[in-house]
Order: structure tokens, then sequence, then C-alpha cells
């Protein structure tokens, strides 16, 4: 077992990047089910991307399926903080 440091308090990644206090998998679901709204956008801190979803209902939806999607497959989605997302 690691540790935990003040700069990397939830561990961090096979790269050496800390991970962030948000989960990937929260993001996925919340983008999935209110992605038209932004909120998955919301949680992880991107407030601009999240306005313009909020705006466009999503992208008429297909923007918010598709960021959802890759909320939960990738490995490198980050917070406001350029951390990576737990999950």
């Amino acid at each position: 077992m690691t540790v935990p440091t003040p700069g990397a308090p939830y561990g961090v990644d096979p790269q050496g990047r800390p991970y962030s206090d948000k989960s990937k998998i929260v993001a996925g679901i919340l983008q999935l089910f209110l992605g038209t709204l932004g909120i998955g956008r919301f949680y992880v801190g991107s407030v601009g991307v999240g306005l313009a979803q909020l705006f466009t209902c999503g992208g008429l939806g297909f923007w918010a399926l598709i960021d959802g999607i890759l909320f939960l497959t990738s490995n490198d989605r980050t917070d406001k903080q350029g951390r990576v997302l737990r999950g």
C-alpha cells in the first residue's frame, strides 16, 4: 500500500499523474443520463463545456451520449485541476 502525499491524496496513475477526487464512472453516468444539461461536465469542473452542453441540449443528445461513453472508457480524462479521474 502506498502512502498518500499532499500533492496526490488519492494516489498516482502508472504515468505518475495524481488521481482526482472525482470518479470517471460517476461523471460518465451523469453525462449519459443528464448530459443534455451538462451535469457530467459541471461535476468534473468543466464549466464552459457544461454551459455549452446546457445551451445546446447536449448537442441534441449526441454530444452528451458520446461524451458519457468517452468518460466511461477513457483513462485520460481529467478534472479542472488536470488530475486524472479515478475509477
